[in-house]
């Protein structure tokens, strides 16, 4: 059922269609993040959000898998911004990998509905998200830091990072999908993982 309320919305200026865009983009990201669940998104219901007609969000988007994989990288970037900001106020690159795994949790227990349609939705079986490679790269790269600075036992970065995000995407999923579960602090959790995937001391 479609519950979104829209607003009346003015025709946009010549030349702002890229504006009209962010717009149907903000709104889709929106609304999947209460859905929690891309196919349960109508073009209608985004073209509603925005105040604008249906047509308006086709010119810009050729179905809903187009609009969904837009939204989805507009979050993954601010997510990606998010976890690398967490590191600024860490003292070595434990702290560092440490902060980025923590802020991906909280940005999963504020964005539940988001990291099902990212993560558990039939999209990904549908088309690439390339995007989605960047913010392993980089938990990859912080784990090479420990590494390198002798944190942690010398090993292959990439296969332990992994791991680690292996098991940090089980504890989140499981919290998103079995909310009412008796579950520790997730910074317990993290740090365990750190100490038994990773090899650091805490």
């Amino acid at each position: 059922m479609e519950t979104t309320t829209g607003r009346a919305r003015g025709r946009n200026p010549r030349g702002q269609g890229e504006r009209l865009r962010e717009e149907i983009v903000t709104a889709t990201v929106r609304l999947l993040d209460e859905l929690g669940d891309d196919q349960a998104l109508s073009m209608r219901a985004v073209a509603r959000a925005v105040g604008v007609a249906a047509t308006s969000v086709y010119i810009h988007f050729a179905d809903r898998d187009a609009l969904v994989l837009a939204a989805l990288e507009r979050f993954h970037g601010d997510l990606v911004r998010a976890v690398d900001g967490a590191e600024e106020g860490a003292a070595d690159p434990v702290g560092k990998l440490r902060a980025r795994v923590l802020v991906l949790g909280a940005w999963v227990h504020e964005h539940p509905g988001l990291y099902k349609v990212l993560h558990e939705s039939t999209l990904n079986q549908r088309a690439a998200m390339a995007f989605k490679q960047e913010l392993a790269e980089r938990t990859t790269a912080a784990v090479r830091r420990c590494m390198d600075a002798g944190l942690a036992p010398a090993d292959d970065a990439a296969a332990v990072s992994l791991d680690l995000r292996a098991a940090v995407h089980g504890a989140v999923s499981m919290r998103v999908n079995q909310p009412d579960l008796p579950w520790p602090p997730l910074a317990e959790q993290v740090d365990r993982f750190l100490a038994k995937l990773v090899g650091v001391r805490l």
